[in-house]
């Protein structure tokens, strides 16, 4: 009995904790690509490719030789042809790859993702409710630890604190700066009518406008947090790791960015230093 057993494991792949590893990256690798594509125009070549292979199995099957020979001659140009169709998404990907951050560990970064202060996160909320409640489209991308200076070289530099008055001048309608969005670093605004990426995503509302679209654009690429205003309802939303995420009022958005920020904490640390400083110099 026992060879008898022995015999059916003979037949079976001796299986180690290295395969089992492989095997969960693999389908996680395999998880993430099918998720990608559903959520992008890829998925729809996807399914025209499946299509033109079903229709190969066929002619295989009746031994079309004439479909046969043109499929073989043109598969060596496939992989190109793949390539340059689905460059854009290809390139979003490996993007969203960048900005996982998957070795952050090993790089230390100038870049703080808290640089706020309770003042700016007023003057941001006092801004969004005024932009809400006039019905004004605003669109206000705040830098984190992923640098937004690509983005930043397509609109006009700024480089001036952060005021409700200003961001409300800014998105007013018919001024020269009105159209695009603002980019905020720190406690300042750095640059406005800027240029954002839009979102591929197919599972985005039809109700959503360019506005928001590139809202979650940016938010996709980066690690940018985004506040949206609509024009036609006036609605405050966010934009954060490629989901919007639409608001009750503009105190809702106050409390985001204090917890995103950590606003009570980095103050505390700033007035800390700025006493230790003080005391230094009392004692010189």
């Amino acid at each position: 009995m026992r060879d008898f057993f022995s015999n059916i494991l003979s037949y079976f792949p001796r299986i180690t904790i290295s395969n089992i590893f492989e095997i969960i990256i693999i389908a996680y690798l395999v998880y993430e690509i099918l998720l990608w594509i559903k959520n992008t125009r890829a998925w729809l070549l996807l399914q025209g490719m499946v299509i033109i292979l079903a229709f190969m199995a066929v002619a295989a099957i009746f031994r079309f030789d004439t479909i046969l020979w043109l499929a073989g001659k043109l598969a060596a140009i496939a992989v190109t042809a793949v390539v340059v169709i689905f460059q854009p998404e290809l390139r979003r990907a490996l993007e969203q790859l960048g900005s996982r951050n998957l070795f952050s560990f090993m790089f230390i970064t100038s870049r703080s993702a808290g640089a706020f202060t309770e003042n700016t996160v007023d003057e941001l909320v006092k801004a969004a409710y005024e932009l809400s409640k006039a019905k004004t489209g605003a669109l206000m991308v705040i830098e984190r630890e992923e640098s937004l200076e690509n983005i930043e070289e397509t609109g006009i530099d700024i480089d001036a604190v952060i005021t409700s008055q200003l961001i409300i001048n800014i998105f007013e309608h018919n001024t020269p700066l009105h159209d695009g969005a603002v980019v905020i670093r720190g406690n300042r605004i750095s640059s406005a009518t800027c240029y954002l990426p839009l979102s591929d995503n197919m599972n985005i509302s039809k109700d959503l406008g360019t506005r928001h679209r590139a809202a979650i654009g940016i938010s996709e690429v980066t690690d940018s947090f985004t506040i949206v205003v609509s024009e036609e309802t006036g609605r405050i939303s966010v934009a954060r790791s490629g989901k919007l995420t639409g608001l009750n009022d503009a105190q809702e958005l106050g409390t985001m960015l204090r917890k995103l920020y950590d606003v009570s904490t980095q103050e505390k640390v700033f007035f800390l230093l700025k006493g230790m400083t003080k005391n230094e110099k009392k004692a010189d």
